[in-house]
């Protein structure tokens, strides 16, 4: 770096220059004193090189880097001066601190050095200008090493760029505050100019600060067309006007207890329509398209509801995740064909069966202490989905399949056990398990003892009690173990099990209903009926399963599916029940190999016992050694 003086018409402002603008800025602050003493402190400047000759532009010019103010005002000396008739003195030489030709990016970081030092730069023109760098190649923990400013700094300024140009000039005009700037980075394009027809909008609102985060990420603020009802006739009501169109739901609560049941509407009309499946997508999740590709309903689709927070709800129609497709498109390259077999029941009929199966199972379990021990000591060996141990949840997000389950005949009978064991052992009767009780009052260590020493006063048979309940809470709903159990002990699930308004609910599919209808009449009557709706076919096994309107009623029915062993009603498979049922067929068979060894009994097997191999030797001799 070397220092001169330059004339004034071989200076210009380079683009690089933090403070580049196409208007002159604001130099009164400055003027006076440049008038008295000119230009003191040098500007920074380096070679313009013009192979081609610029009108107004001296030979061997310069641009400026830093000094853009110092520049303009010393142009406006200068001409007062010849306005005065004076001849150009020392004002039309400036000061310069010649830099050396380099990249654009070390222009940027002299001209940014110099003037932060000089005058606070916005954040705006720090934006502007860290943009720069950052095109020139400059990474954001260079920039702030050079800058002497956090990483986060440099990243939150570079956020800037995020906003609308507009909002980016009302906050360096000190017309938005910080704190609003800030949430608006993270608002869509759309969502900026939302907020600035708000702005604009002399009756209405504008959220800012923490307000407008709320606003951002769907608080209070919905807007009424995002509503799938009718705003008017919900009675809901409705405050700001947004773009002079849409406006606001007062009540957010309102609002969703109507959005929801719209929601509902539309989920039962996709699935009337055929649709396998309806999967809502609530606002703490996303529905990403690159992670879905499309699929017809005949090919297995699903129609995705993608709910936002903001109150918006898209319905994307067709879709099946990636790796569903792409595990379809194998089994076709492998000559499955075309079409996508569907399975016979939905994911929440699945759960809905194994729960029932599992309260049946449980509940047969307290008449059956013996094998609880026998299950139990399986499970302290191998292990279990649930071993810790914990407790099976029972949980199901379909608020219908939940009620149902607590209305079990099954759960009202393990429910009952479960009290009277609760209460030998001296715990609240109102607990929902017994699993995990005691310890968590008394610490895991005194928990133990205590309940260790109340069980050494308790005979075998109220221990064994005990055990039948503890298994029952901790077998895990939906596993092989479930019917293993179940056809054991011969389980008849009629006992447990008739059909309710849930049941209907999750019956989807036309063709399985028919089935139906040909198990609980007869044949003739489904064939008869074949083309009629799944709503007529549901109605029709009501009537058969009641002995109305003049059906003959069909007592003790239930559902393949649910029956120890289960089965299905044709060869689509899909069915959870069915699958499990064919473990325990594959271990039986195991099984019964392994006996089938006469010369060495299964240890595992109950009872069973192993001979010490014989060596010649006296039974005592073999101990002693």
């Amino acid at each position: 770096m070397k220092l001169d003086f330059i004339p004034l018409d071989k200076l210009s402002v380079s683009k690089a220059n933090m403070r580049f603008s196409k208007s002159a800025p604001d130099v009164s602050d400055i003027l006076p004193t440049v008038r008295k003493r000119g230009v003191i402190q040098p500007i920074i400047v380096r070679p313009q090189s013009c192979p081609e000759p610029v009108e107004g532009r001296a030979p061997d010019a310069f641009e400026i880097l830093a000094g853009s103010r110092r520049y303009h005002a010393a142009m406006i000396v200068a001409a007062e001066k010849r306005a005065m008739g004076e001849a150009d003195s020392e004002i039309a030489l400036l000061p310069c601190a010649i830099l050396e030709e380099g990249d654009d990016a070390d222009a940027v970081e002299a001209s940014m050095i110099e003037n932060m030092a000089r005058r606070d730069a916005d954040e705006v023109t720090q934006w502007e200008s860290f943009t720069r760098l950052v095109k020139e190649g400059r990474k954001t923990h260079d920039i702030a090493a050079t800058f002497g400013l956090p990483e986060l700094t440099v990243r939150r300024v570079l956020a800037l760029g995020n906003l609308l140009p507009r909002i980016r000039r009302l906050y360096a005009a000190d017309e938005i505050d910080r704190a609003t700037v800030r949430h608006l980075t993270l608002a869509s394009k759309s969502q900026q100019r939302a907020w600035l027809a708000l702005l604009d909008d002399e009756d209405a609102h504008t959220p800012v600060g923490h307000q407008l985060k709320a606003w951002l990420l769907g608080g209070q603020s919905i807007g009424t067309h995002h509503a799938l009802f009718d705003v008017e006739a919900s009675g809901l009501a409705v405050v700001a006007d947004l773009f002079g169109e849409h406006a606001y739901f007062a009540d957010a609560d309102g609002f969703w207890k109507a959005q929801d049941a719209a929601i509902d509407d539309r989920r039962e009309a996709y699935l009337d329509e055929g649709w396998n499946e309806v999967v809502i997508v609530p606002p703490a999740e996303h529905f990403s398209t690159w992670e879905y590709v499309k699929a017809s309903k005949r090919h297995g689709g699903r129609i995705y509801v993608d709910v936002r927070g903001t109150g918006e709800v898209i319905f994307h129609e067709g879709y099946l995740t990636r790796q569903e497709a792409e595990r379809i498109e194998k089994g076709q390259c492998a000559g499955t064909g075309g079409k996508v077999v569907r399975p016979e029941i939905t994911s929440t009929m699945a759960t809905y069966l194994d729960l029932h199966r599992h309260a049946a199972v449980r509940a047969a379990l307290t008449s059956a202490p013996t094998v609880a021990l026998r299950l139990m000591v399986a499970h302290v060996i191998v292990g279990s989905p649930l071993w810790r141990v914990d407790v099976e949840p029972q949980t199901s997000r379909n608020d219908a399949v939940a009620q149902s389950i607590e209305n079990a005949v099954g759960e009202a009978d393990f429910d009952h056990m479960r009290r009277k064991a609760l209460a030998l052992l001296g715990f609240d009767a109102e607990e929902p398990a017994i699993i995990g009780g005691l310890g968590g009052d008394l610490g895991p260590n005194t928990g133990l003892v205590a309940l260790f020493l109340t069980l050494l006063d308790l005979d075998d048979a109220q221990v064994m009690d005990l055990i039948a309940i503890v298994m029952g809470e901790s077998l895990a709903s939906g596993s092989a173990a479930v019917d293993a159990v179940g056809l054991h002990l011969g389980i008849d699930m009629a006992d447990y099990w008739q059909a309710d308004a849930a049941f209907f609910e999750l019956l989807r599919d036309r063709e399985i209903v028919g089935h139906l209808v040909a198990d609980v009449t007869s044949l003739s009557v489904a064939a008869s009926n074949a083309n009629e709706k799944a709503k007529t076919l549901k109605a029709i096994i009501r009537d058969a399963l009641d002995g109305t309107n003049g059906r003959d009623k069909k007592d003790r029915w239930v559902p393949r599916w649910m029956q120890f062993p289960p089965s299905g009603y044709s060869q689509r498979g899909g069915v959870g029940t069915i699958a499990a049922h064919g473990a325990v067929v594959k271990a039986k068979e195991a099984h019964d190999s392994a006996e089938a060894e006469p010369d060495m009994p299964d240890p595992a097997t109950p009872g069973s016992v192993m001979s010490l191999p014989d060596d010649g030797t006296e039974g005592d001799e073999r101990l002693a050694a």
